[in-house]
């Protein structure tokens, strides 16, 4: 932006959401290797792997759609990540590009509400990890009587130590993001540790790795297979569909086109991969020492006997699990609420209603079961959020040639304004490429019966990140090359 430009003092810029000059640009290679090996150490991570396990693959057929998911994604990533390393905008303001300076709010509030499940499901993890030690210190919390309707599926002992870590999040906000800086260090530094302690203990409690890598799958044949294996790979391709929206928050730091594109391949495939792969190895040995596969690593933690070590274990996970927390699943969402009113939501108060809608989401429903957390939340975000990849990537890529007007994009009477502020050439396309997913996710949630729709229409949902960013990019491309 140009310093006498008169239109910087809308509601279209500030500071946070101001292009940032090449001189300013410092991420290299290994930063954004560095984010993303920081990013994919996290107990979800652990837990893809290992629901996959649950659900009936093999050790390698975890691993290859794990992989296969995070090469997908890679793609998407890296498209939308250019605009950011060209123009230095933030993705609020590549979407009005494509949905209009006022209509980029919808991108931007689909994504905040995926930004607060993930902040319920993180915040669970932290809170029950908690109550495994306490559990330990004081056996009482185990039989305090239950306050919650049975529908709930929420115990009070559990609850009381997710409300308590919800607390502790919400002190975090209200202190500012700064104060989580050196629990993301101890985070990087313990993870890690922690990773290849569970795998030494899995590797010795199974006598090596193979009696674990011989667990076979538990797929009579190839159709029982490919029936769990594409839902399977949508939500893994789900698991970072956020990220492939919102990447240019952090491309638009880097010095160079490459840089990005190189520490996205070396930093996303790889370090997702190996974690899961630490998931994969002591979810199989769990099968092999207690005779039943604990796919969640709190719970599995809680197991060993001594106490002092699952306490200091369960602190640090919920420290690392806070640290996580705030800098993915509280910052995004914060500055989206605030966008939609700059004058009346500040950070803090944008990062209150994160936590608010983390509660009401029930995160604790989400996780209970593998099917919940694969087919429920992942594949069902990703059918919202890869029509908005597909709509983004077909304006930058096929209608604009990579060429976006910067000032316009904060001109409130821009090319990027449309009608009102709207393009609904984008909304359009977003609508009719959530539609064909919308019965399979009724079905999937049972709130319809399975024979409502046909079972062909019900199993679009299967590939539903796929069918939407298809089809919404395939339409959006159509209506607007037709306007043109």
């Amino acid at each position: 932006m140009t310093e006498n430009q008169n239109h910087t003092n809308t509601a279209l810029y500030s500071e946070d959401l101001a292009p940032i000059s090449a001189q300013n640009r410092s991420w290299n290679t290994w930063n954004y290797a560095a984010l993303w090996i920081s990013m994919s150490l996290c107990i979800p991570t652990y837990m893809l792997s290992s629901s996959l396990i649950e659900g009936g693959m093999s050790w390698w057929q975890a691993i290859l759609t794990i992989f296969l998911g995070n090469t997908i994604v890679l793609i998407p990533m890296i498209l939308n990540g250019h605009a950011g390393a060209k123009y230095g905008i933030p993705f609020p303001v590549f979407a009005r590009a494509s949905f209009g300076t006022t209509g980029a709010n919808i991108p931007a509030l689909l994504r905040a509400i995926v930004a607060c499940g993930w902040f319920g499901i993180q915040t669970w993890i932290g809170g029950f990890a908690l109550y495994q030690m306490a559990r330990l210190w004081i056996p009482s919390l185990e039989t305090l009587p239950q306050i919650f309707p049975d529908s709930w599926g929420l115990q009070t002992g559990p609850a009381i130590c997710f409300i308590l870590f919800w607390l502790l999040n919400m002190y975090v906000v209200y202190l500012g993001v700064d104060s989580i800086k050196k629990l993301l260090v101890f985070k990087a530094f313990f993870l890690p540790l922690a990773a290849l302690a569970l795998l030494l203990w899995a590797l010795n409690a199974a006598h090596g790795l193979g009696p674990i890598l011989s667990t076979p799958s538990k797929f009579a044949n190839s159709s029982e297979f490919f029936t769990y294996f594409f839902p399977a790979l949508t939500g893994m391709v789900g698991f970072w569909a956020t990220l492939s929206l919102n990447i240019p928050d952090f491309t638009r730091y880097a010095t160079s086109q490459q840089v990005q594109i190189k520490g996205q391949m070396y930093g996303l495939p790889t370090s997702m991969t190996l974690f899961a792969f630490v998931g994969v190895v002591v979810t199989s040995a769990t099968a092999i020492v207690f005779g039943t596969t604990i796919w969640d690593p709190v719970v599995l933690a809680g197991k060993f006997d001594s106490k002092l070590l699952v306490s200091v274990a369960m602190i640090a996970v919920a420290i690392s699990t806070l640290a996580t927390n705030i800098a993915a699943n509280i910052v995004s969402p914060a500055n989206d609420f605030a966008n939609l009113s700059p004058s009346k939501i500040d950070f803090r108060k944008g990062g209150y209603i994160t936590g608010v809608i983390g509660i009401l989401i029930f995160p604790w429903k989400l996780i209970a079961d593998p099917s919940g957390y694969i087919f429920t939340w992942l594949v069902g975000y990703s059918s919202l959020l890869g029509p908005v990849g597909g709509i983004m990537i077909a304006d930058y890529y096929f209608i604009r040639k990579q060429t976006l007007v910067l000032d316009d994009l904060y001109n409130p009477q821009g090319q990027y304004s449309f009608k009102n502020g709207f393009n609904t050439q984008a909304i359009w396309a977003l609508i009719l490429g959530v539609l064909p997913n919308v019965p399979g996710f009724l079905t999937t949630i049972q709130a319809v019966n399975a024979n409502t729709f046909p079972a062909w229409l019900s199993d679009l949902y299967h590939y539903a990140w796929f069918v939407g960013f298809g089809i919404s990019g395939w339409i959006y491309w159509i209506l607007m090359k037709n306007k043109k």
